[in-house]
């Protein structure tokens, strides 16, 4: 199927990575968001579309956890409880802000698509929930 939505969830690569989550023992599961994230970070050359994809997931389920953060896909996204994962919020921003870096191909994907708007839109929520923020600060759901 693909790609079918622009959420994080809404494509096979990530769909899957939520599926791997449930299948490994808990203690693991923050290393593999970890990994996810610091892989796409890490990528100086041409960051490729699939590993894209699961730093986005990895980036919404740490996302999930911040205050004004959205809960993961009940459909596509892990099923079992996960870890405190708020410790990675700076990770999740970097790997946001490498995949909208060039070179890096689902960013090319997207803005070839009818869909680039409302998929930056959707990278910009995350980074926003992602940020820190300040003392006494709360994000307003209104």
């Amino acid at each position: 199927m693909g790609t079918w939505d622009v959420g994080p969830f809404d494509n096979d690569t990530a769909a899957d990575f939520g599926g791997d989550l449930d299948e490994v023992p808990a203690d693991e599961r923050q290393g593999i968001v970890r990994r996810a994230l610091t892989r796409v970070i890490d990528t100086a050359a041409y960051l490729e579309a699939p590993e894209s994809e699961v730093a986005v997931a990895a980036a919404a389920l740490v996302a999930a956890q911040c205050p004004g953060g959205e809960p993961a896909d009940p459909v596509y996204g892990p099923e079992e409880p996960l870890p405190d994962l708020t410790g990675l919020r700076d990770l999740a921003l970097q790997a946001l802000d490498r995949i909208m870096t060039e070179p890096s191909e689902l960013m090319d994907l997207w803005a070839e698509s009818d869909g680039a708007g409302p998929w930056r839109a959707e990278i910009g929520l995350l980074r926003s929930v992602l940020l820190p923020q300040p003392p006494g600060e709360q994000l307003s759901l209104a």
